[in-house]
Formats: C-alpha cells, structure tokens, sequence
C-alpha cells in the first residue's frame, strides 16, 4: 500500500526511561501527557527502516489507491480479510502532540530521534 501516505508517531524505549526518569527527578505537574518522539514516521519509511536492519532491499507496491479502496468494498460484501474497515485503518495517520510533556520537562527536543529509536529496537529484536 505504498501509494497511500500516512504517518504514526512512535515513542522509543530509550526516551520513555529518559522520560520516567527526569519525571522521578524533577517535580512534574501531575497530568496526561501524550509520549511520543519528535517526528512521525510513514508506514513506507517504516517499511524502509526495517529492511535496512535486516539488509534487505524494501518492496513497496504503489498501487492505486483508488483499485485498493475498490478491492475493499469488495471485502465488505464478501467478508475479505481486507474491508473498508482495515483499510482505514491501516492507511489513516495517527500522530500525538508531545509538546505538553516537553514544555513541563523545560526541553525542546527528546534526546532520541524517531529513526534512530526505531533502529535501536530492530537490532535489540535481532539479539
């Protein structure tokens, strides 16, 4: 589903127990706050990521998205795996504001990016 262009926001195990720590360590103002890194990430640069760390080439079909939403309502009718349902699902965006947690932790960025968060993790899933 390379042709469709969509962004999730992750948060790295390496910012979170940065995070939790500086929240142990300073008097943060109890609250919900959203955790995430600093940028979010498409599901094709994700793809990319994670052929990289295996030392693979990424296969990512652009196929129209037009043909794939068609294909879908088919799975409607017929109770395909791939419905209209899925197909949102998979292909909308979901990004989180951490602006509220940095402005109480007095930072203008987490200490690690997104990529790199995520490299950490596929070669921590390869040990």
């Amino acid at each position: 589903m390379g042709a469709f262009e969509n962004k999730r926001s992750f948060f790295s195990i390496d910012n979170l127990s940065w995070v939790i720590n500086q929240i142990i360590q300073n008097n943060i103002e109890p609250g919900i706050y959203n955790m995430a890194d600093d940028e979010s990430i498409s599901t094709n640069r994700l793809i990319q990521l994670i052929s990289e760390s295996q030392n693979k080439k990424a296969r990512i079909w652009k196929i129209s998205p037009k043909f794939i939403r068609i294909v879908a309502r088919f799975g409607d009718m017929l109770f395909l795996p791939l419905n209209s349902e899925r197909l949102k699902k998979l292909t909308e965006s979901y990004v989180v504001s951490n602006t509220k947690i940095k402005k109480a932790l007095g930072i203008d960025k987490m200490p690690v990016s997104a990529e790199d968060g995520l490299r950490c993790t596929f070669r921590r899933m390869r040990e």
